[in-house]
């Protein structure tokens, strides 16, 4: 059956999933992060802090996906982000940039109306999965 090739699993370094989803599901050499976002280890929704600080909580998440999944941040192949606010964007890249250094994985961006708990920041990941 498929399904048996598909590993998921979740960040103990996180908040839990609150819905019906994985952190992260690993299949065909790759490993799905499923959107972060800007959602403290205690479950603490930081809508109401300033977009660098949710922006670095998100990070800090994927990354903490990432490790999970046995891979880092080099590993990363796409990343989608959306934001509430495009006039925000210059902010992220900049953090981004900073995060990832010279490694420059496939991206897109997306402004959308809203998102969960009024974050104004979500981010998704595609990584290379470790080989054994």
């Amino acid at each position: 059956m498929l399904i048996e090739a598909i590993q998921c699993s979740n960040s103990s370094s996180i908040s839990p999933p609150g819905g019906h989803y994985s952190h992260i599901c690993s299949a065909g050499g790759f490993v799905m992060i499923s959107g972060q976002l800007p959602i403290n280890a205690e479950g603490r929704a930081l809508a109401d802090k300033s977009f660098e600080e949710q922006t670095q909580q998100v990070l800090s998440n994927l990354e903490h996906c990432l490790a999970r999944a046995g891979v880092d941040k080099y590993s990363l192949v796409q990343v989608r982000v959306y934001v509430t606010d495009m006039d925000q964007w210059p902010v992220f890249n900049r953090i981004y940039a900073q995060w990832l250094g010279d490694h420059r994985p496939a991206r897109a961006v997306a402004g959308v109306a809203q998102l969960h708990f009024g974050s104004a920041i979500e981010v998704e990941a595609m990584a290379l999965a470790a080989t054994a």
